[in-house]
């Protein structure tokens, strides 16, 4: 048996007692849920909360609770960590196999060594595929019989978007776009680069999504922080925590929405033609601080990070502080849980699943890291009405956690199907689910 130094025999002993340290949670999820979210004061310990549910995957025919009226079945499996999806106009199904990119001077020192091994348990470590799989129902019986490598050799691949004849991958580093012709299962030519995107060797959060206006000119690309709150150094934020928007026909850029610390899935309101963003908040201030949300982006808007939260509470670990920013950031519409890290976003096509999920948002939450006890690990629902919120939030698909707090999956993106399902891409099972309506249930159309 290998002898273990000591050194790293204490940090390794550290990384176990780390779910053990920290605070809990004194208010509900709830709580930190909905157009008016209570926050609490900060709860800054000595060292973060850590409370991970540790991968462990699904058992032979286990799979999530389908809420009342639906029912969910497997798609597709045996994949590599897809994070992302894509349905093209014929009806297939891209998903990207992904993970984060080599990041050396991300969490440097002995703080970053052990977040990226607790990191590892909850199954965010493995070696990114680099790829694109295209997944084809040929019978639409609700499984994909077909698979095949539709782009390989990508650079932590994310968000998809398709104008026309043009195809566009947000990778880690730049927003790339190929040639498509419809019908296709691979795609062999060389991109072209449409714009740089900020990444380096911190790109703390790396995942870049890219969706198109409803026009075909403009091209909307998230970009993460480079930190939590800044304490890289706001040089290395230039470009980031914001929604950039680009002009297809000639690459040029600007800042769209900013103070944005994580943005993921966007997708437009289908009554208003709003973007809509899912965002991830800061974290080590306390299980109950601070909500994830989703909102709508106004041109221009200032969405407070790092300085502020939810308009103008300030985060006074940020220096050097910015009263002036802060009295221009806007509160977001509509908060989803604290650290329940909310990345996936699709909006009901209204033909698809049976009320309440006919006119709303679908939401994945792929789970919590910084919170006592855990947070999402879900796919929400938040039901709309008029354009805007309007109700409670209502459970699509739980059980990813198991009666151990293990996740057996984590639901990260979310998309319409365009038959009558709503596919789910799991990354630690490694599966796509499809949730559709349940046999007797009929999909009800959203009343315009």
């Amino acid at each position: 048996m290998p002898t273990i130094r000591p050194q790293l025999a204490v940090l390794l002993a550290l990384v176990a007692g780390l779910a053990a340290c920290g605070e809990t949670s004194r208010l509900q999820v709830s709580d930190g849920t909905g157009p008016t979210p209570t926050l609490p004061e900060p709860n800054k310990t000595l060292i973060p909360t850590v409370n991970i549910a540790p991968a462990v995957g699904w058992a032979k025919g286990a799979k999530p609770i389908a809420a009342p009226g639906t029912q969910v079945a497997v798609f597709a499996e045996n994949l590599d960590h897809p994070r992302w999806l894509y349905v093209l106009p014929n009806g297939d199904v891209l998903v990207a196999e992904t993970n984060s990119p080599a990041k050396p001077d991300d969490s440097t020192g002995i703080r970053g060594w052990v977040m990226k091994q607790v990191m590892g348990r909850a199954g965010a470590g493995v070696p990114t595929a680099n790829r694109i799989t295209l997944l084809r129902d040929r019978d639409h019986d609700g499984v994909a019989q077909t698979r095949t490598v539709f782009l390989k050799d990508l650079n932590s691949p994310f968000g998809m978007a398709l104008i026309g004849n043009d195809f566009y991958v947000a990778d880690t580093d730049k927003l790339l776009r190929y040639h498509y012709e419809s019908g296709q299962t691979s795609i062999s030519g060389e991109p072209t680069t449409v714009v740089e995107l900020p990444a380096g060797t911190i790109n703390h959060h790396w995942t870049k999504n890219v969706i198109a206006s409803k026009d075909g000119k403009k091209l909307y690309v998230t970009v993460g922080s480079n930190s939590n709150v800044g304490e890289n150094g706001l040089d290395k934020e230039q470009g980031r925590a914001a929604i950039w928007e680009v002009d297809v026909a000639t690459g040029a850029h600007r800042i769209f929405a900013s103070g944005l610390r994580n943005p993921n899935g966007m997708d437009w309101e289908p009554q208003t033609g709003k973007l809509w963003t899912a965002v991830n908040e800061r974290d080590e201030i306390g299980s109950d601080l601070v909500p994830d949300y989703v909102t709508s982006v106004k041109d221009g808007a200032f969405y407070g990070w790092p300085f502020s939260y939810y308009g103008q509470h300030v985060d006074v670990r940020v220096k050097p502080q910015n009263p002036e920013l802060v009295a221009k950031a806007i509160a977001p519409d509509y908060a989803v849980g604290p650290h329940t890290a909310s990345l996936g976003l699709a909006f009901a096509d209204s033909k698809s699943l049976p009320a309440p999920f006919n006119q709303g948002m679908f939401i994945g939450q792929h789970g919590s890291w910084n919170r006592n006890p855990h947070s999402g690990y879900k796919v929400l629902f938040v039901p709309f009405a008029n354009g805007k919120p309007s109700g409670k939030p209502v459970d699509l698909l739980s059980g990813f956690l198991n009666a151990d707090d293990k996740a057996q999956g984590r639901p990260v993106g979310v998309v319409n199907d365009q038959h009558g399902g709503v596919l789910v891409a799991d990354d630690v099972g490694n599966k796509i689910w499809r949730v559709t309506a349940a046999k007797g249930q009929q999909a009800t159309s959203a009343t315009p």
